[in-house]
């Protein structure tokens, strides 16, 4: 049983413009309440469309410690269900993709359609009700060839970010994508820590020279623009070729189209094409990068010849597994248009540069002498943000349960 009270005191404890107090970097308590109030309730950028291209395609993935599965039905549409056989709970699918035409658990058998619904459970008695063990639905959603799913039983407003998003996104032709390279990295550092680092490029001078010579790091914007000028004749330009730039935002997610430093079209080791095939046939390739991000896990990154995407998912208190995609055109040919090696180089040594500032980080947050420290409001600004972000989140999760808890302890004690 989760204490929520003493999570809501660590909360009022906090103070603003600051890091979190220590137990939300450290504490068994606070990882297992992150999983059910923040991971549980809000939406994550599962992959792309490509990764699910034919009718039994699956996606089989993590959402905290709970397996999930989106798979592509036979009428074409996209489900995701809770990857946990109704039987006994053991995981149907392993994590990764693949291609079936039903979904069997290998431990009893149990098998069922790509619609969720058992379909056979053998040796079952007379009177077993198949209707009522079908699979565990959890919400999909998608937005120009990006999948999201939402494990919650209300889920948050989706609209608003595929309306805003999809006319940014749409010209990236993700539909016509296909995956080129995965890798899994693990952080011994709590996700939010992770995500912190994320937010923010206080940092990137100094520990990302690679990104630097492409990624415009030392903005005093939240964008991360200091040239003012130059962002708005970029922008002038974008809107002659007709892409929109943004930027864009909710509560829980951002976007906006940016341009890289002078004298570079793309983020690359030396800011030239990684894939001679573009996604985004425009303005010869120079159009920025449209960056779009998500609370609590991830950012992306849709630049003219690759898409890359980042993901953070807690897989205990200080320990972290991130995920990259790198996606380039379906007809791009390794070896002739791009080299993975290449392709992959800028974002897998910024992701290890950030493992290691992460665990380092996270070292220091352990000690006995660790005390919140004040955030740049000028450079840390998006930080701020996330961390206002998730205490929210923790706050209304928190007001409705302990609000639930006590009229049905009323109830139970007047039956």
């Amino acid at each position: 049983m989760l204490d929520l009270a003493r999570i809501r005191t660590l909360i009022e404890a906090r103070e603003p413009k600051h890091t979190l107090p220590q137990d939300f970097y450290v504490d068994p308590d606070v990882f297992a309440f992150d999983l059910a109030a923040i991971y549980g309730q809000n939406w994550i950028l599962a992959g792309f469309e490509v990764e699910v291209p034919e009718p039994g395609s699956y996606l089989a993935f993590p959402v905290g410690q709970s397996p999930v599965i989106v798979v592509r039905g036979q009428d074409g549409t996209l489900r995701g269900f809770y990857n946990s056989c109704r039987h006994r709970g053991a995981q149907i699918c392993e994590h990764g993709r693949g291609s079936e035409s039903w979904l069997t658990c290998r431990y009893h058998q149990w098998t069922y359609g790509l619609d969720g619904k058992l379909a056979n459970a053998p040796r079952m008695a007379a009177d077993f009700d198949v209707d009522a063990h079908g699979l565990r639905p959890v919400h999909v959603e998608t937005v120009a060839g990006s999948i999201y799913v939402c494990l919650a039983e209300q889920p948050p407003r989706f609209a608003d970010f595929r309306d805003h998003v999809a006319p940014l996104l749409a010209p990236h032709k993700l539909t016509d994508a296909k995956l080129a390279f995965e890798s899994t990295l693990v952080e011994r550092a709590n996700w939010k820590l992770v995500m912190e680092n994320a937010r923010e490029c206080y940092h990137c001078a100094a520990r990302h020279p690679e990104l630097a010579l492409s990624f415009p790091v030392r903005g005093r914007r939240p964008v991360q623009f200091a040239d003012v000028q130059r962002f708005e004749r970029f922008r002038a330009g974008m809107a002659e070729a007709g892409l929109e730039t943004g930027p864009v935002e909710g509560a829980w997610w951002q976007a906006m189209r940016f341009p890289v430093n002078e004298g570079t079209v793309t983020l690359s080791m030396d800011g030239r094409l990684a894939c001679s095939k573009l996604m985004c046939d425009v303005a010869s390739g120079d159009i920025g990068s449209m960056r779009w991000s998500l609370e609590p896990h991830c950012f992306a990154h849709a630049t003219s010849d690759v898409t890359f995407m980042f993901s953070a998912m807690p897989t205990g208190p200080q320990e972290t597994v991130v995920t990259s995609k790198w996606l380039v055109h379906k007809d791009a040919v390794e070896g002739v248009d791009y080299r993975v090696a290449e392709l992959i180089e800028l974002w897998t040594r910024t992701n290890l540069q950030d493992r290691d500032l992460c665990e380092t980080n996270q070292r220091g947050v352990n000690s006995l002498g660790y005390i919140p420290g004040p955030y740049s409001e000028e450079a840390e600004a998006l930080v701020m943000r996330f961390v206002d972000w998730y205490c929210d989140e923790a706050t209304r999760y928190i007001d409705r349960h302990m609000r639930i808890g006590p009229r049905l302890a009323a109830v139970a004690g007047g039956s």
